[in-house]
């Protein structure tokens, strides 16, 4: 076993506030590839969710010589299909997994203060109340010590503890309720982040720091000398190249795809994961009054109906789903059932006219003795299936860089020399550093570039002091200052950078998870998609027959979407989502 060392946060320099973070383009691609394919690594992490990301950066920053690959784009499949939330998790402490409620709220405070303040944001709920006396009593107690737990990690939460409101005050805050609905209520914070956003900077830091990362990249097998992993046979899909990638410890983070990797090994796995789907609907903010978020109850779990910018979040389901991974779909019994609900408290009922976008997402959840998923654990689950193998699975986005700590742990602990312990307690994502700062002047910015503050507020919440690199392209490209069609909260230049700086290779990386288009925009992106793939095009050189290609190939993804939302079960859902191609085929 490994003899572990603590190492000094100054052995690991910050990340520079705007310029020196470097990027994720198309050459660091090509030269990130080149080393994974001509070296042995000490780590190689397959999966480039947020859990992946996580743990290529805790390895990168322990010293060691980190490779990443992702099939499809960064966060492309659970980890920019969540709730967009931070929590604790409210629900866990009536189940008494006090244990996971406190670490979840650990990491919260730690991701609002220290480790991404410019994309992690407190956001105020409403617990409501419907029984007088008891339920006050009940719940009161439980909101303090949700609010004593997220004291416990040696700094302040980041967010104001709980308060009551009367009957009078709840309906002052929430305008749109419907009268009778509660009889009082509770506020509580948590914190929300743009998922796909921060699994994609996870990924830039972690390449900063000099890890070799990569998407589009497919497992394809596992290399073993006898009973031992040795490294991978993949596959790039984008130039058709197939290659070996040598590593000392392979880590499998591929979340709903656990099950799936682990059987290229050839053996029985050890960790089993279970599927459970979850759907949100986005409408306009001014559809519901209010001026907080609600948690509401259902006879299976909670529905949450979260602020996100000038929309709401309405969700969640929570179904098993043993269909296609990489495109779950939303049915018209999801959406109406969501609908319900949130219209048991609304004056106004919301109707299928009003949502502007639906996406569905898969949960991790570790298979168990329950047959219903949402009973599943929360927890994760970490072990060196074979020798030189390591799989992580289970947990919630809240505790990803737990996570990550985790598995690079349980690998270092097979490797020899002395591995240092975990520091991303202390390494904040890149354009976190001097946020506060950059936002504290961003009226004097908005006065040097000639750019409304709310676009340098709205540029700050997105790349925090990286904001500066997007004014630059503007500074060179006035154009470039322009919204996007359709999509009027975002501008051009923030296609342009997706391309340059975050990775984006395909229309989709862009409209889907750089920015929220797809979700957020009445026509899901259709007026946007003509204009972003020319600005990509410029960037990525595609000639006129691609670009074509890659409006053809978005605008048959918005449409089986939309088809697939009317179906009434999951498996004709499935089969019109599937008419839809990929934009990289495998060859």
């Amino acid at each position: 076993m490994a003899t572990k060392n603590p190492v000094s946060t100054d052995e690991v320099a910050p990340p520079a506030a705007a310029s020196g973070a470097g990027g994720l383009g198309p050459a660091q691609r090509g030269a990130a590839i080149a080393a994974m394919r001509d070296q042995e690594l000490d780590i190689l992490v397959v999966g480039g969710g947020i859990v992946g990301t996580g743990a290529a950066l805790d390895a990168v920053t322990r010293g060691l010589s980190v490779g990443l690959v992702e099939a499809r784009d960064w966060s492309a499949g659970t980890s920019s299909r969540s709730s967009k939330l931070v929590h604790g998790g409210i629900r866990y402490l009536e189940q008494l997994n006090f244990a996971l409620v406190r670490e979840a709220l650990i990491e919260r405070g730690l991701l609002l203060q220290r480790i991404a303040p410019h994309l992690v944001k407190p956001v105020k709920f409403l617990f409501p109340l419907t029984h007088r006396v008891w339920e006050r009593a009940y719940i009161g107690a439980g909101m303090a010590m949700y609010d004593a737990f997220s004291y416990t990690g040696g700094r302040p939460p980041g967010v104001p503890h709980h308060r009551h409101l009367t009957r009078g005050q709840l309906y002052k805050a929430i305008p749109s309720l419907k009268k009778g609905a509660m009889i009082g209520g509770m506020t509580y914070y948590d914190a929300q982040v743009d998922d796909a956003r921060y699994g994609a900077s996870v990924a830039r830091t972690a390449a900063f720091y000099g890890a070799h990362v990569a998407t589009r990249v497919r497992v394809e097998g596992f290399i073993k000398v006898g009973e031992r992993v040795v490294g991978v046979d993949v596959h790039d899909l984008e130039t058709g190249e197939k290659f070996e990638i040598r590593a000392k410890q392979v880590v499998n983070a591929t979340g709903v795809w656990t099950d799936d990797t682990q059987a290229l090994v050839g053996e029985r796995g050890q960790v089993h994961v279970r599927a459970s789907k979850g759907v949100h609907l986005v409408v306009p903010r001014d559809r519901i009054r209010s001026t907080m978020g609600m948690i509401l109850r259902t006879e299976k779990s909670v529905l949450f109906v979260i602020p996100w910018g000038r929309h709401w979040l309405v969700g969640t389901t929570d179904t098993d789903w043993d269909l296609d991974k990489a495109h779950p779909a939303a049915t018209a019994k999801d959406i109406d059932y969501i609908l319900d609900h949130v219209n048991e408290v609304l004056a106004v009922p919301l109707t299928r006219e009003d949502v502007e976008g639906v996406f569905a997402g898969l949960r991790p959840l570790l298979a168990g003795e329950s047959e219903e998923t949402s009973q599943l654990s929360r927890e994760h689950y970490v072990a060196h299936v074979v020798p030189g193998l390591v799989v992580i699975a289970g947990g919630k986005w809240t505790t990803y860089r737990v996570m990550g700590k985790d598995a690079i742990d349980e690998a270092a602990s097979a490797m020899d020399g002395r591995i240092p312990e975990s520091v991303t307690e202390d390494i904040a994502l890149v354009g976190g550093e001097g946020y506060q700062a950059a936002w504290n002047q961003r009226r004097a910015t908005a006065a040097r570039v000639g750019i409304h503050p709310a676009r340098i507020e709205h540029l700050l919440n997105r790349f925090g002091t990286l904001a500066d690199e997007v004014l630059t392209l503007i500074t060179e490209r006035p154009e470039l200052a322009q919204a996007v069609p359709g999509a009027d909260d975002y501008l051009q230049a923030e296609i342009v950078y997706a391309t340059t700086h975050e990775g984006a290779l395909h229309l989709d990386d862009v409209l889907a998870r750089r920015t929220r288009i797809s979700i957020e925009a009445w026509d899901r992106g259709v007026s946007a998609a003509p204009v972003a793939a020319a600005l990509m095009a410029e960037v990525l050189g595609w000639d006129a027959a691609h670009e074509r290609l890659e409006v053809d190939t978005y605008l048959e993804r918005v449409r089986a979407e939309r088809e697939s939302q009317t179906m009434p079960d999951d498996e004709s859902a499935d089969r019109v989502r599937l008419e839809a191609p990929e934009i990289v085929q495998a060859v």
